[in-house]
């Protein structure tokens, strides 16, 4: 794992993560443990309404998550209700976080490469729907991040599990004096979570 990226990340304080967080979180750790049981793939979907911020943020944390604690099989994967841009704010969180990211396309809707490990491929972000490729059709949790996604989008097809597992969109700060510390924060609170989530799966064995 990238040095920058580990050590952001070894340095989340778990204690953050409140006891009211941590029952709304408990789904998904066991839908990963029952995953595992079976040996079958882990497909994540986080879903908002612009794939744009937070769920770009669960899809990096979760599968750097997944490769810090060896927990295989698992693939992340994003989405909205509609398709916008992956927001350069977004981007620029994950840079301070110690990401590697580069720019490929020039559209108004750009592809970045974020890597986190010279050993795995480098996750390709950009906004699109969440039935829309490379995103699984099947056999898949969506993780519903925003409650506007989650109110307007009762039935996800394919999804045999649906968590919502909310954030505070740091859209709320854009072109604040608070912006940075704001997106910063979120940043922190989703890597903080899905890296409980995996601990979880990785050191107590949950009964399913």
């Amino acid at each position: 794992m990238i040095s920058e990226v580990k050590l952001y990340f070894e340095a989340l304080d778990l204690r953050e993560v409140s006891a009211e967080r941590q029952a709304i979180l408990q789904p998904l750790a066991q839908y990963i443990a029952t995953k595992i049981q079976a040996q079958q793939p882990i497909n994540l979907t986080f879903i908002c309404t612009h794939n744009s911020r937070r769920s770009h943020l669960g899809q990096v944390w979760a599968q750097v998550a997944a490769v810090y604690f060896g927990i295989k099989n698992v693939s992340s994967f994003s989405g909205g209700t509609e398709a916008t841009a992956c927001n350069y704010r977004t981007i620029a969180a994950f840079e301070r976080a110690g990401l590697k990211i580069i720019k490929t396309t020039e559209n108004q809707n750009p592809v970045y490469e974020i890597r986190f490990d010279e050993s795995v491929p480098p996750i390709l972000a950009f906004s699109k729907v969440y039935d829309q490729t490379p995103n699984p059709s099947r056999g898949f949790a969506a993780i519903m991040t925003c409650d506007h996604a989650e109110a307007n989008c009762p039935f996800i097809p394919g999804a045999e599990k649906r968590l919502p597992i909310m954030y505070i969109d740091p859209k709320m700060a854009d072109d604040t004096p608070e912006e940075t510390a704001t997106y910063d924060d979120r940043c922190r609170q989703i890597a903080s979570e899905m890296k409980w989530v995996f601990q979880q799966v990785n050191v107590t064995n949950i009964t399913v």
